[in-house]
């Protein structure tokens, strides 16, 4: 079979599969509402919109390349509203070298991913590409040595280079990059990568390179609609028949070199009803997102469906009190549910202290005050809008937009 003929059928298949990933659209987790409807589809574009970046454009690790995985127009794995995301494929056989200015989020670190099992150490398939591989080094920000200006060098592989090294292995595959934010006024790191001996332009792409991305693409937009939301209820520890609780927060070896613990709420609120998030104020660097049915991030770049310890008010008696509502409650501390029916709503914990449990408690709309302290805080429709164009602001300046 001639290069034409393999290269329309690897294209007619990646059609098919597509069209395959978009029937995941209707599944039963995704309720029958026409918002729900469209966001599902928009989650699949916005993915589709990724794939050969991944699989193509920055997969040869001969010539490494930093690509942003989320954005406020990407979704995708339980995405957080105040991360900034970043991978470069790599291997293990080159070394590379990362500059640029460390920036001023709270939280940063630099992760190095190796292979991706067919089968992680609970029993089950990981995710889908391209996530499910283990963690084997990393660096966080306080570890990383800059000069005066937040300038900085960091060496991936090789021999070890002073401070500011991480090691490889043979399996090694993906750095991979969190940046964590709590300010609108924080800014993001610079990065750039490079391998250490590139002395040749980049090589285009042949009919088997394309073959292959092809196959890598059909491989990740079936995945992202077929394991979102399913896997998190089979091996997440989220209860599908349990909405509106909290699992108990996971605590591994693997969440401790990505610096953070997280756990995720599935939630169900009807159009005449109102939930109430509540947990004490407590240390460190912690973060609330809502999301979708299909774990992607709610519209954080115009709607406060994200919360920090500085933009968070704290009741008298020492506790935080989220109202997630579909309309605005008038109240400091609320989630939009953008009229979604259900989702799901993440707490990550990072930096200093030790992650909090958290209840939940379901209300009629009508009785919302009744259930919050008196005292708690609310805001003007003003005050509202002028939290609603910081935001906007503090978003754009990060993904400099």
């Amino acid at each position: 079979m001639d290069d034409d003929a393999l290269l329309r059928d690897a294209w007619g298949q990646f059609c098919d599969r597509l069209k395959d990933a978009g029937d995941k659209i209707f599944k039963p987790q995704n309720p029958a509402t026409p918002l729900h409807r469209a966001d599902a589809l928009r989650f699949l574009t916005q993915n589709l919109g990724q794939a050969f970046d991944l699989a193509l454009e920055t997969k040869n690790t001969r010539y490494p390349a930093i690509h942003l995985f989320n954005s406020p127009t990407r979704k995708l794995g339980g995405d957080c509203a105040d991360f900034i995301y970043l991978q470069a494929w790599i291997d293990g056989n080159s070394t590379y070298r990362i500059t640029g200015n460390r920036g001023t989020a709270p939280f940063l670190n630099f992760t190095m991913q190796g292979p991706r099992p067919e089968k992680l150490p609970a029993g089950h398939a990981p995710l889908h590409e391209p996530f499910g591989d283990i963690p084997e080094a990393n660096l966080f920000g306080h570890q990383l040595a800059t000069t005066w200006d937040g300038s900085f060098e960091l060496y991936i592989g090789g021999p070890q280079r002073g401070p500011n090294w991480l090691p490889t292995t043979p399996g090694s595959r993906k750095l991979f990059i969190r940046q964590g934010f709590d300010r609108w006024d924080e800014t993001p790191a610079k990065i750039r990568i490079e391998r250490t001996d590139m002395a040749a332009p980049k090589p285009l792409p042949t009919p088997a390179d394309m073959i292959a991305a092809i196959d890598w693409a059909g491989n990740f937009v079936t995945g992202v609609m077929q394991d979102w939301p399913d896997w998190m209820f089979a091996h997440g520890g989220v209860n599908e028949n349990d909405p509106n609780n909290f699992p108990p927060e996971a605590d591994t070896a693997d969440d401790k070199k990505r610096g953070r613990a997280a756990t995720n709420m599935h939630w169900h609120i009807a159009e005449d009803e109102a939930l109430i998030v509540e947990f004490p104020a407590h240390e460190g660097l912690w973060m609330l997102t809502n999301m979708g049915v299909f774990c992607n991030s709610m519209d954080y770049l115009y709607r406060p469906v994200g919360y920090t310890p500085s933009r968070t008010k704290t009741d008298m008696d020492g506790k935080i009190r989220m109202v997630l509502s579909h309309d605005d409650p008038g109240y400091h501390n609320w989630i939009d549910t953008q009229g979604f029916i259900r989702g799901n709503l993440t707490y990550r914990h990072m930096l200093a202290g030790r992650p909090v449990p958290l209840a939940a408690k379901l209300v009629k709309r009508a009785t919302l005050a009744e259930a919050l302290p008196a005292t708690s805080a609310v805001v003007t429709p003003e005050e509202r809008n002028t939290q609603l164009w910081a935001r906007f602001n503090g978003i754009r300046q990060r993904y400099g937009l």
